[in-house]
């Protein structure tokens, strides 16, 4: 572990204990890690330098509108390689809240992501990627022919 110190304005010192607080940190230390992967990790997104990312794709649409419902399912199953799953939740009699979870190559979850949350008849949609990097290799004795490759959060 390497250490390192930084110097920050009373004021900007305050507002980052008081994040440190109300996102339950036991110390700065932790914060400021967090705060570096995650910019790290959006870099290499923006750059499209990680080959492989996981991805939230949160929506609300009208589930009584069932053309969205229908689009919203086929483009999942277009894209079932790269769905590892999803949920629904039922805000009201009519709204449904909707998460899935994506992992993959990057270029192909970012596209995906953006064809849910561009559908018609979605609304409310947010994405949150996350960049991942291949880990070791391995074959399970049990299934030798199953060789794969664990994908990793980076950093």
């Amino acid at each position: 572990m390497q250490r390192f110190t930084i110097s920050l304005d009373e004021d900007l010192a305050g507002e980052f204990d008081r994040l440190i607080a109300v996102r339950g940190y036991v110390n700065r230390s932790e914060a400021v890690r967090d705060l570096i992967r995650e910019r790290l990790g959006s870099a290499l997104l923006d750059a499209r330098k990680a080959k492989w990312c996981a991805a939230t794709v949160t929506f609300v649409y009208d589930r009584n509108e069932h053309p969205v419902t229908a689009r919203v399912m086929d483009l999942q199953h277009q894209h079932h390689d790269l769905v590892v799953s999803s949920l629904q939740t039922r805000l009201d009699h009519d709204n449904c809240l909707e998460t899935v979870v994506l992992r993959g190559p990057t270029v192909g979850v970012q596209d995906c992501a953006s064809q849910l949350i561009a559908l018609r008849g979605v609304r409310h949609g947010q994405i949150h990627v996350l960049a991942l990097s291949e880990g070791q290799r391995h074959h399970h004795s049990h299934a030798p022919s199953k060789a794969h490759t664990h994908l990793k959060p980076m950093n």
